[in-house]
């Protein structure tokens, strides 16, 4: 008889991989292999057979969204890979893909799949030597490409010599010799499957296709040196698939609209395979002629789709709540008061989730029941009226947002991987869940947290975060130096800090490499203090805490200056005045300072990580200036770089003043008037 997962209790004493090993053990005594071990191509195969007339893809071309079953989509995926064969895609063979979502992304990709080739997704928001670099290390030979990326790649295809061929996902005015329609090309893979000796050899070539072989390699955004190109292999996202189900149902019925980068593991783990492994949908948001564009069709796309779980990563939640909260304001005082007093009772009886409603809270029930209905059920309205749950990823997501969604009734719950895991490690969801951490581990893996000499530490000690499992990645394509460096004996080391708790939840601290580091050798995570700046605040935009040894830590501050124009309107003073300049910065200061001891958040971090003088910059951290990243995260390898000469002057007396001649310059800058 199997055992089920769910049958283990946990215990901080029992080793988390006593359940992996029995059903391996199992399997191995049948000679068969787990449910987990097969291709996406098994996997889509096997979802198509069972679902073939559920909607699996839908797009908006025109004003209306229309769906493509499963059914539909495989015919129109054998086609495309029929296409790439009859071109010369042989096994091995590498091909890039830049697009927005759409339906022929996944068609896209699945196709190149089928033909035993490795897709390499790129994010959109590359610039044109980003994308060179990488359809160069991986030696692809085609690129599909959307008309928007087009132009990127325009600049830059005559110093990528491998490539051949250019796909093109948009009907192009006239089209160079090397360059084809996609459906130009699903037209001759339909044709050539009408011969009888190609689809038995179109068979024959799919069918070959192992758990092992590739199926991307996924690029990380470089932030410190060249990016590396993460192996991701058909059985790592399967593996995966499966691990996440063991957190997170999806029912046949269920929608998602995909507002992530395709690109990106999570969104191909708990978005594209995930819905597909169950027969659930996928939706892409209708693409605009340019990428604010897009965005602006986001909300009606939602109301449309109405979807019932949706991938979040900090930055579309921070957006998310900022255009809440707007409304709300825009409302009046009064329901701006009134949403402000149903937050803080729905917090008060939330809690952290696991321990909602206890004891006398339950008397708060009724009312908080009336709170839902004329306030919290229609901004629901907003993102479809059917959503349950978002998971949320990509990076650390400050309590306080968790806090807030789970109050409207649409709880965003945190959880934790990274692309070298496929990437999902850990998860809230909607059965066990404690808001602040990064939930609890996926099935069939193996976690462990190491001091610096790679020893297991207990529960509740903090340390590195290892992990093995089918979900850890084959290797950096081209770069044995940094594989060997990351997995060492079957084990991932991700870099990350973190502890478990007693009761089997993973808390997250941040990235090694982040750490600040004080004088005295002890160590801490700048990122919650950060998020928590910029979060709570609406006078500060960005936020960078620096301490490399040093006797206290300091910061790097952009402020949100339409904030700070409107504050000296309401203080009547001039942004040209000694009075204005010096009041602007010290409204910053005193923003920092509520995390001090006496102040509105002094309970929250430990007082010697907060920073002892503060650097206010006018020049935002963008991607555009290489200071964030393609998932919105903020380059401190760079940032310290660039600003170096700065942070050196942060440690100087003279620094210590806020109002110092430095920070004044920085305030003349800004159009405050």
């Amino acid at each position: 008889m199997l055992i089920n997962a769910n049958d283990i209790k946990f215990n901080p004493d029992i080793k988390y991989n006593i359940f992996c090993i029995l059903e391996l053990d199992f399997y191995h005594s049948l000679n068969t292999k787990p449910a987990f071990m097969k291709s996406l191509i098994q996997f889509f195969e096997e979802s198509v057979d069972k679902f073939s007339n559920n909607v699996y893809l839908w797009e908006k071309p025109n004003e209306k969204y229309e769906g493509t079953t499963y059914g539909e989509a495989r015919k129109q995926v054998y086609e495309f890979a029929a296409g790439l064969i009859s071109a010369g895609i042989k096994k091995g063979d590498r091909i890039s893909l830049i697009s927005e979502g759409r339906n022929n992304w996944v068609i896209g990709e699945l196709g190149v799949l089928y033909t035993g080739a490795t897709n390499v997704p790129l994010s959109v928001k590359l610039n044109p030597d980003e994308i060179k670099f990488r359809i160069n290390h991986s030696e692809s030979r085609m690129v599909l490409v959307s008309s928007i990326q087009a132009q990127k790649l325009k600049e830059v295809i005559h110093e990528c010599p491998t490539i051949e061929k250019i796909i093109h996902y948009d009907t192009q005015e006239e089209y160079a010799p090397n360059e084809i329609h996609f459906n130009e090309l699903r037209k001759a893979g339909r044709e050539w499957l009408e011969i009888p000796e190609n689809m038995k050899k179109f068979e024959e070539i799919y069918k070959s296709i192992t758990p092992s072989d590739f199926a991307n390699i996924c690029y990380t955004s470089g932030t410190t040196a060249d990016p590396k190109g993460i192996i991701l292999t058909h059985g790592n996202y399967v593996s995966n698939v499966y691990q996440a189900y063991s957190l997170m149902d999806i029912p046949p019925f269920y929608k998602t609209l995909i507002m992530l980068p395709w690109d990106h593991s999570f969104g191909h783990t708990g978005g594209i395979f995930a819905f597909m492994g169950r027969g659930a949908s996928i939706a892409s948001v209708k693409t605009g002629k340019t990428p604010m564009e897009t965005l602006r069709n986001l909300p009606s796309c939602m109301k449309e789709i109405k979807p019932n779980l949706l991938l979040s990563v900090p930055a579309l939640a921070k957006n998310f709540r900022k255009n809440i909260e707007k409304g709300i304001k825009e409302k009046g005082r009064l329901t701006e008061i009134l949403f402000n007093h149903a937050l803080d009772f729905a917090y008060s009886y939330n809690k952290e989730g696991w321990n909602k409603g206890k004891g006398l809270q339950k008397l708060k029930k009724p009312l908080l029941d009336l709170y839902d209905r004329i306030l919290f059920s229609k901004i629901r309205d907003v993102f479809g009226g059917e959503l349950d749950y978002f998971v949320g990823g990509g990076a650390l997501l400050e309590i306080e947002l968790q806090r807030f969604f789970y109050a409207l009734g649409i709880p965003m719950y945190q959880g934790y991987g990274l692309t070298e895991a496929s990437p999902v490690i850990s998860s809230n969801s909607k059965n066990r869940h404690k808001l602040g951490s990064s939930g609890v581990l996926v099935n069939n893996m193996d976690l462990k947290i190491c001091d610096d000499e790679g020893n297991e530490l207990p529960a509740g000690q903090k340390g590195e975060i290892v992990i093995r499992g089918g979900n850890v990645m084959h290797g950096y394509w081209k770069n044995e130096k940094a594989t060997a460096e990351t997995i060492k004996d079957g084990w991932l080391y991700s870099g990350d800090m973190g502890y478990m708790s007693e009761d089997g939840f993973l808390y997250v601290l941040g990235r090694f490499k982040s750490l600040l580091i004080a004088d005295d050798g002890e160590k801490f995570s700048p990122e919650g203090i950060e998020e928590a700046i910029t979060e709570q605040s609406k006078y500060i935009d960005q936020c960078m805490l620096y301490n490399n040894q040093k006797p206290y830590t300091v910061s790097l501050v952009v402020p949100n200056q339409h904030s700070l124009k409107l504050y000296l309107e309401e203080k009547g003073l001039s942004a040209d005045s000694e009075d204005g300049k010096r009041a602007v910065l010290t409204l910053i200061e005193s923003e920092v300072n509520e995390y001090r001891t006496n102040g509105k958040y002094g309970q929250m971090f430990p007082q010697r990580w907060l920073p002892v003088a503060i650097s206010v910059m006018e020049q935002s951290w963008t991607e555009e200036n290489g200071l964030m990243n393609s998932t919105m995260k903020i380059v401190r390898g760079k940032i310290t770089d660039k600003y170096q000469e700065i942070i050196d002057y942060l440690y100087t007396p003279d620094a210590k003043a806020v109002t110092n001649e430095r920070n004044i310059e920085e305030v003349e800058k800004m159009k405050l008037g």
